[in-house]
């Protein structure tokens, strides 16, 4: 009986060990397991220089975040989700990179276009929208001020209730100059804030702040203020950037000069080699410059594409490609290339072939003159055989003959008619008289 309660003890003390120390093993697992998220970003729109931001979240403030209560009782409280401290490093990073508010505020809005879309519900914070990796418009607009009050750039939630959309009003201090169209903005308190929409999957040419989808234009719109805006944070995300290598996109054309209609090879490579990764085909005409292929590049970096220009007259050519999270993105020389009119070409060949007519009728006409000679030998012939010229004479004669052609012997022609009228001459001077 005591070796069967002794096992039974031991048997217990055994399993208290490995329980008590199964979640202690997990929490020290837990503990040192962060979650890191990189994103591309320019120097400027449209900039030619790319860097990588790689933003790393500690697990213990992901897991602060989620015990964090997520109820709204009131929209007013969608400020709660905007948490500035956590984001300070992320801040002062992209003003490392940036010297103006508007290029500053593009680089966030870059950032969080690069998140994927998922309609969520209930809100999240931003550090677990940025661990998940996914979110929708009010989420992306939390990450997007927290940044840009961390900078110390202000902001305010603009929340369209009726589309069920949520925008950004950033006081920039100036109107943006990088936008493509018609600034929008809404004015609270004396103050402009300038429309920054947070959604949009083309991230490399999204929304730039002053530009408005046409959905959300001249509509009524809540503006909510930051007035319950975190305060404190546990902790701050880690931050680490880098210039991405340079690379280079050649171009060259099968044919410089091309007829309407007909179709013209359009090669190059990227280099270094870089396989699968999207080359964008561009043409400038008179109507300006237009899309007109995405290609993907092959193992040796190379890529290709047929193509007809639909218009007539000089085009250009351009290939770019937009990097990824080793090389910086890069655009070729542009290659001009000429394409003619159907017409035209008609003309060339019509002016081509009435030349060649023309020359080879010059050259028959050349040509005739030498055939004509055996005529004056036996002009020459006549001459001796009826005419009492001496040998000397011949001689002078066939000597005008061989250096004037058929025209001295047209002459000599006429000599020997004259020859024998004075011959008939002769022989009438020697009848006798009656």
């Amino acid at each position: 009986m005591e070796k069967t309660v002794l096992r039974l003890v031991c048997l217990l003390v055994v399993l208290t060990t490995v329980l008590s120390l199964m979640p202690i093993s997990g929490i020290q697992g837990q503990a040192v397991q962060d979650y890191t998220s990189s994103f591309l970003l320019f120097n400027c729109p449209d900039g030619d220089q790319t860097y990588e931001l790689n933003l790393t979240i500690p697990q213990n403030i992901y897991q602060y975040y989620t015990m964090k209560s997520h109820s709204v009782f009131s929209t007013n409280a969608f400020s709660k989700f905007v948490t500035p401290n956590v984001f300070k490093p992320v801040a002062d990073t992209l003003w490392q990179l940036y010297d103006n508010t508007e290029d500053f505020t593009n680089g966030v809005l870059t950032l969080v276009h690069q998140i994927t879309y998922e309609e969520t519900i209930p809100s999240r914070y931003p550090v677990e929208t940025l661990v998940i990796g996914k979110g929708d418009c009010d989420l992306f607009v939390y990450i997007a001020a927290s940044i840009l009050e961390a900078g110390g750039i202000h902001t305010v939630l603009l929340f369209y209730e009726e589309k069920s959309h949520m925008q950004l009003g950033v006081d920039l201090g100036n109107s943006p100059s990088d936008v493509r169209d018609e600034v929008f903005y809404i004015t609270y308190q004396n103050v402009p804030y300038y429309i920054a929409e947070c959604t949009g999957s083309a991230w490399r040419r999204g929304w730039r702040v002053g530009e408005c989808p046409s959905d959300y234009q001249n509509i009524t719109v809540q503006v909510i203020p930051l007035d319950y805006i975190e305060q404190t944070s546990i902790g701050q995300a880690s931050v680490s950037i880098r210039e991405l290598d340079p690379s280079v996109v050649t171009l060259k054309v099968s044919s410089a000069l091309m007829i309407q209609n007909t179709e013209i090879s359009i090669s190059g490579q990227i280099l270094p080699i870089t396989a699968d990764e999207n080359v964008t085909i561009r043409a400038q005409t008179s109507g300006g410059w237009m899309t007109i292929a995405t290609v993907p590049t092959q193992q040796d970096g190379r890529f290709n594409y047929n193509w007809t220009p639909p218009a007539v007259g000089p085009i250009k050519l351009q290939a770019s490609w937009a990097g990824n999270h080793q090389n910086n993105g890069a655009s070729s020389d542009s290659q001009g290339i000429v394409v003619l009119p159907l017409y035209f070409v008609a003309v060339i060949i019509t002016s081509a072939v009435a030349l060649t007519t023309m020359f080879v009728t010059f050259i028959k006409l050349r040509h005739r003159k030498p055939q004509l000679l055996p005529v004056a030998d036996e002009l020459e012939s006549q001459i001796m055989e009826n005419t009492n010229f001496t040998t000397e004479n011949y001689t002078d004669i066939a000597q005008l003959s061989e250096s004037t052609g058929f025209e001295n012997s047209q002459d000599a022609h006429g000599d020997f008619e004259n020859s024998q009228d004075t011959r008939g001459d002769l022989e009438n001077t020697e009848e006798p008289p009656d």
